[in-house]
């Protein structure tokens, strides 16, 4: 059950999210709520033109808006990026429940195990030998750890997670249900009609500040580490192979598949269904959108989309012209017709000429 929302003044929400309030500083509100949706004792936020132009019809007791924007006879609160404020002001009204489950529940743990304080295990988590844990850790039911492997500090790995041997996880990590850190790499010799399987002798290494979706798969390195840098976040069903780099603060979208020995430079988007053939760089602040093939390294600010990739300006163009294409190649074998026509009569013409000298 949501523990229940408990009233707070704007004055300290204002606070909380460093920002201007503009209406009564005493004002109750006692939880969040959309723009639309939004009641006398709740607050909200208006961040683009869109909301903005609607806020006189708001029943908000209070709304979250741009620095310097202006309306009359209501609560507000301006700041630099109103998104952002209204996220903490979720977390303060609704913060994620956090289950002790203590150590004393049935679980399987190897020798040589560290613990840090208050570690909470949940019922039929599997820990390996000479595995270390940091402060305040939560593992969910039917999460493995395998040998080896260091979690660091305020890690929380939700149900039916795996870690592999030997790899190492940051503080502050979330893993969401049914991912696997460092399964082997997909590498297989070729010898005639049979495969060799290649060993992946290496790890998986997530920095602070990471939170990995459900369902992901991230492989460990042949040689070397697979390396999620700080503060990356990957949505659900994102795979991610052996040897690949993703740079800090990156952001990975549902259903992307990253080959392997590929680096990501940081503050990069992967729209939804991206893929990325193996062996390429992608520069800092580079967008690929929704359903991009990437086929080619990228520079730094790059915007692509397609498949191949394209500029972004290209892909829309050529968008546009699409579904035009049918009613284009009626009118190309027109023009071909007629110019068979005239081509025709030239000919004729010229044998014409011809017999008459």
């Amino acid at each position: 059950m949501m523990k229940d929302s408990l009233e707070i003044r704007l004055a300290e929400i204002a606070e909380m999210v460093k920002g201007e309030l503009k209406g009564d500083p005493d004002k109750l509100v006692s939880g969040a709520a959309p723009f639309e949706k939004a009641g006398d004792q709740e607050i909200t936020y208006a961040g683009d033109a869109k909301f903005l132009k609607r806020i006189q019809a708001s029943g908000a007791g209070a709304i979250i808006v741009p620095k310097r924007f202006e309306a009359e006879a209501l609560n507000l609160i301006g700041v630099g990026n109103p998104q952002v404020a209204f996220a903490k002001v979720l977390q303060h009204f609704y913060p994620p429940l956090k289950r002790r489950y203590g150590l004393n529940s049935p679980c399987h743990i190897g020798k040589d195990f560290s613990c840090g304080k208050e570690a909470s295990l949940a019922p039929f988590v599997a820990i390996g030998d000479n595995v270390a844990i940091g402060d305040r850790v939560r593992l969910h039911p039917h999460v493995a750890i395998g040998h080896g492997v260091i979690l660091g500090d305020d890690v929380e790995i939700h149900p039916n997670a795996t870690v592999g041997d030997r790899c190492r996880i940051g503080n502050r990590v979330i893993i969401h249900a049914g991912t696997v850190i460092g399964s082997d790499g997909f590498g297989f010799a070729p010898d005639g009609e049979v495969y060799h399987k290649i060993p992946h002798t290496g790890i998986v290494q997530i920095d602070d500040d990471v939170e990995i979706g459900a369902g992901n798969t991230i492989d460990r390195a042949t040689f070397g580490k697979t390396w999620i840098q700080k503060g990356v976040k990957t949505d659900n069903l994102v795979h991610i192979a052996h040897n690949v780099i993703v740079g800090e603060n990156t952001v990975i979208v549902a259903q992307a598949g990253i080959s392997g020995s590929v680096t990501i430079g940081k503050h990069v988007i992967l729209a939804g269904q991206t893929a990325v053939a193996g062996h390429l760089e992608i520069g800092d602040n580079v967008i690929v959108g929704a359903r991009g093939g990437v086929s080619k390294s990228l520079p730094k600010g790059e915007v692509v989309s397609g498949a191949p990739e394209m500029p972004h300006k290209t892909w829309l163009r050529v968008q546009r012209i699409m579904p035009r294409l049918p009613e284009l190649k009626k009118k190309i074998e027109e023009l071909e017709k007629r110019l068979n026509r005239i081509e025709n009569r030239k000919s004729k013409r010229s044998k014409a000429k011809g017999s008459d000298i």
